[in-house]
């Protein structure tokens, strides 16, 4: 297993999701406690879990552009890479909706769109290819870290200008996910026509 520096930023990537959920989940009286300022806000322990939720998703283009930038892309970084991206969307949205802070067919269908652009890649690798990332799908990664950040700071700063932009936001990331998903499909039609032969 080489854990160079990309693998290792990853893996603490990894490392903070389970801090991140107990951090939203569970009922410390102490940081619970709500900061006020007006008429806006946040628990405590909301406010820890989005900046462990910001550090975490800005790990994501840092281990990235290192692994590039020094010759450093390796088999187990090409793994870790996109799952650690996928559980930590996908736990985050879950406490979330428990929470009661978004509906749960959002997240399912969110989580459901991962786990059949995962089956459709793993179909390509059984074919001897590889889907690369596609445009709309790293708009919809960026779409859900701002609506998921946004929901977890309690519509932070927007709260002040009456403009529900978590809610916007949210709902963009639905659609984004779900436009970017049929497009790797129809983009790689062809691989079921080959798994046919």
């Amino acid at each position: 297993m080489n854990l160079n520096l990309p693998n290792r930023i990853t893996l603490a990537r990894i490392f903070m999701i389970p801090l991140m959920l107990v951090a939203l989940l569970v009922d410390f009286e102490w940081w619970t406690h709500e900061l006020q300022f007006g008429n806006y806000h946040l628990p405590l322990n909301q406010l820890i879990g989005a900046l462990l939720f910001i550090v975490a998703a800005s790990t994501d283009g840092i281990d990235g552009y290192i692994a590039r930038k020094r010759n450093m892309v390796t088999n187990l970084g090409k793994l870790l890479d996109p799952l650690a991206d996928k559980l930590l969307v996908a736990a985050v949205l879950v406490a979330l909706a428990a929470m009661g802070k978004c509906d749960s067919w959002m997240v399912i269908i969110i989580i459901s769109r991962e786990f059949a652009v995962t089956g459709l890649r793993e179909v390509a690798l059984l074919e001897g290819s590889v889907i690369a990332a596609s445009k709309w799908g790293k708009i919809k990664t960026i779409t859900q870290i701002v609506a998921i950040s946004a929901l977890l700071l309690n519509n932070f700063p927007f709260e002040w200008l009456n403009i529900p932009f978590d809610d916007i936001a949210i709902w963009l990331a639905v659609l984004i996910t779900i436009y970017s998903g049929i497009d790797y499909f129809v983009k790689n039609k062809a691989l079921f026509s080959l798994s046919k032969a």
